[in-house]
């Protein structure tokens, strides 16, 4: 069992963080390839999309002993991402987890695995993503380790990774590679809108658009 008190990876420029946050995961992931990315794991809240920092847990399935550890770790712009192994039988996240997780500054949650209260969740504006819903609640005994690196519907995320969802899921990436990243998007994102307009047109002629 491991836990540490800060994040290592680069710190991204605050204006590019906010930029992802008006980012399609999809254009996102394919700009990284269309490799990583956590498959099955959707949203549980009405509202924005997410982007911030990952502060990572592992837990044993079905036990969020670690994730109320790392609520006391939690800085302004972190996602709690939780790799709960993906089991479904019981919730690790709920109302409660998330109204502090939200107090303290977090960016959104993150969790391989299952939520409960899905109906207060849905209608929060606080970022939730899960794999499932369950009401049974979790086991807290542990064992569990905090800002390692984590494996999330097949993803590696390690601490300090940018982590951005939307409708379309989760993406994470490393830092360093933000800005680079960010102007990729954006020139795709142009090459869409343009391909979109000459559909609108009538004048598309191209053979596949991605």
């Amino acid at each position: 069992m491991s836990h540490g008190d800060t994040q290592p990876g680069t710190a991204v420029d605050p204006a590019i963080m906010a930029a992802f946050k008006s980012v399609a995961t999809a254009v996102i992931s394919d700009n990284l390839e269309r490799l990583p990315g956590a498959a099955s794991l959707r949203p549980f809240y009405t509202g924005a999309p997410m982007a911030g920092t990952a502060l990572t847990v592992n837990t044993a399935p079905g036990d969020n002993l670690f994730i109320h550890r790392a609520l006391d770790l939690v800085k302004p712009g972190d996602v709690i991402v939780v790799n709960g192994g993906g089991d479904e039988t019981r919730a690790l996240v709920g109302e409660i987890i998330a109204a502090i997780a939200e107090q303290r500054g977090a960016a959104g949650i993150v969790v391989d695995g299952a939520i409960r209260d899905s109906s207060v969740l849905m209608s929060s504006g606080f970022p939730v993503f899960a794999r499932a819903v369950n009401h049974r609640g979790p086991y807290k005994n542990g064992p569990g380790a905090i800002n390692v690196p984590v494996s999330i519907g097949g993803m590696i995320v390690a601490p300090g990774d940018v982590v951005v969802g939307d409708a379309d899921g989760v993406v994470a990436f490393a830092p360093a590679i933000a800005p680079a990243l960010l102007d990729a998007v954006r020139a795709q994102e142009q090459r869409e809108a343009e391909i979109m307009a000459s559909i609108r047109a009538g004048r598309y002629r191209g053979a596949y658009a991605k």
